[in-house]
């Protein structure tokens, strides 16, 4: 009687990732910017965590998904960039094909969870601004948990029956990934099973998932807009902005660069192109992130320097 497996049987058991072949050289110097760019990624996103745990002002629904939002930002990297790395310092980069389904399962699972916690965070500063007498009562403590956890929950299950789809397709060769990381649209094209009807409802979901959230997202947008051009002075127009003005540059940044991935027509380029525009929005953006929440949020800020004071004062007597 035939076993089933979680994957068909292939014949091929592991992949290659050409990664992004460059001289000897210049391969030295991709090292380490990558590698820079990951230890800041997880630095900035690791001193956010930490401030907002710190620092009772920012003990508040809007910092509570931004932790929620710096937390995936490193999930999301590490997904990526180590792979990227093993890429620079061996010949052969090599990911077997469990491991390389796995890899592909996580990063669709933290981009689809990326694209409903901006969407939670636009709704949190909708109610904020155009609802402001009622957003403690709206925005509860019981309100917060239960958007993050069907976030993250939600977005696990659903995540995985694509993945199974891709897992029980027949590799029988060639085994090599033109991309330095295990995504959907180089596996699907190295199967030899029909995958016509996966990619359509690999896609599709993906137009799903990316364009609600950017609907619901822009919708309350509308909103916040509408209600701050109805603000009768500048000051105050300019304060209420402030407040948004970080997110807002966050969902401009992503979603420009996940539409033009993935919702856009596929014939006419090619994977050296992907590649390119994978480089911005799995490793690049990431690394803005926390810059542009702290240089453009106050109230980050303004804990960024009382957490630095306090470590100065601690000094002397630490001498002492």
């Amino acid at each position: 009687m035939h076993k089933w497996s979680f994957w068909n049987k292939s014949a091929v058991t592991e992949f290659i990732l050409v990664g992004i072949p460059t001289n000897q050289n210049f391969q030295s110097f991709l090292f380490f910017i990558f590698i820079t760019a990951y230890l800041l990624t997880v630095t900035g996103n690791i001193v956010i965590i930490t401030l907002i745990r710190a620092d009772s002002h920012l003990h508040r629904p809007m910092y509570f998904f931004l932790s929620n939002f710096a937390f995936m930002q490193i999930c999301y990297i590490t997904v990526t960039v180590p792979t990227l790395l093993s890429g620079f310092l061996t010949s052969t980069n090599k990911i077997s094909i469990g491991a390389c389904f796995t890899q592909c399962y996580f990063f669709f699972l933290l981009g689809g969870i990326e694209n409903f916690l901006l969407a939670i965070m636009a709704y949190d500063r909708y109610v904020a601004i155009c609802h402001p007498l009622r957003y403690n009562a709206i925005v509860t403590s019981k309100v917060c948990w239960r958007l993050a956890c069907g976030c993250w929950f939600g977005i696990f299950l659903g995540s995985l029956l694509p993945v199974i789809f891709l897992a029980r397709l027949s590799f029988c060769g060639p085994n090599v990934i033109n991309h330095y990381f295990c995504d959907i649209s180089p596996l699907l094209k190295l199967s030899c099973s029909d995958t016509s009807l996966l990619k359509s409802y690999f896609f599709s979901l993906m137009w799903v998932i990316v364009f609600s959230c950017l609907l619901f997202t822009l919708l309350s947008y509308i909103s916040i807009i509408t209600a701050i051009f109805k603000i009768p002075s500048t000051a105050g127009r300019q304060k209420v902005f402030s407040t948004c003005g970080s997110h807002l540059t966050v969902v401009i940044i992503y979603f420009g660069a996940v539409i033009f991935m993935y919702v856009r027509p596929r014939e006419g380029y090619s994977f050296e192109e992907d590649k390119l525009i994978s480089v911005f929005y799995s490793i690049l953006t990431p690394l803005l992130n926390p810059f542009i929440y702290c240089l453009r949020n106050k109230e980050i800020k303004q804990a960024l320097k009382k957490c630095i004071q306090s470590k100065k004062s601690l000094l002397p007597h630490v001498h002492m």
